[in-house]
């Protein structure tokens, strides 16, 4: 883990590419260090259907949701968690500057008893690194 899903209105496609949200989001959680590299995941998904404060279709919104495993204290989170968002925000002026938009980020804690995972990237990783 971390496992960050991008939920974004619609209207977003025709001023952002999301291709390059979701690499933006990537390198900036590498960069971060405090990640496992082959536990990263970035997703988008659009929302063809939302409502937005007085109904305006012209309104979007982009918000971000981490979860991460447990064992990271707060200040690592804070300041990891500024990274991205700083990164994530500065790609998205553009929008600020022509639209009315929403952008938001929070992270979560899964509880470890409850979190079950399977993953070889990890290893592949690994081994790449080793072989080169």
């Amino acid at each position: 883990m971390p496992h960050f899903t991008i939920e974004y209105s619609g209207n977003l496609d025709r001023h952002v590419d999301m291709g390059a949200v979701v690499e933006l989001v990537r390198k900036a959680a590498v960069e971060t260090g405090i990640f496992p590299l082959g536990g990263i995941r970035v997703r988008a998904i659009k929302c063809e259907h939302y409502a937005i404060a007085d109904g305006r279709r012209n309104y979007g919104f982009l918000d971000m949701v981490l979860r991460l495993g447990e064992g990271r204290d707060l200040a690592t989170r804070k300041k990891a968690g500024e990274h991205i968002f700083k990164a994530l925000s500065a790609f998205l002026d553009p929008v600020f500057a022509k639209e009315k938009f929403a952008l938001s980020f929070d992270m979560q804690i899964n509880d470890k008893e409850t979190s079950w995972k399977r993953n070889n990237i990890h290893d592949a990783l690994k081994v790449e690194a080793i072989n080169g």
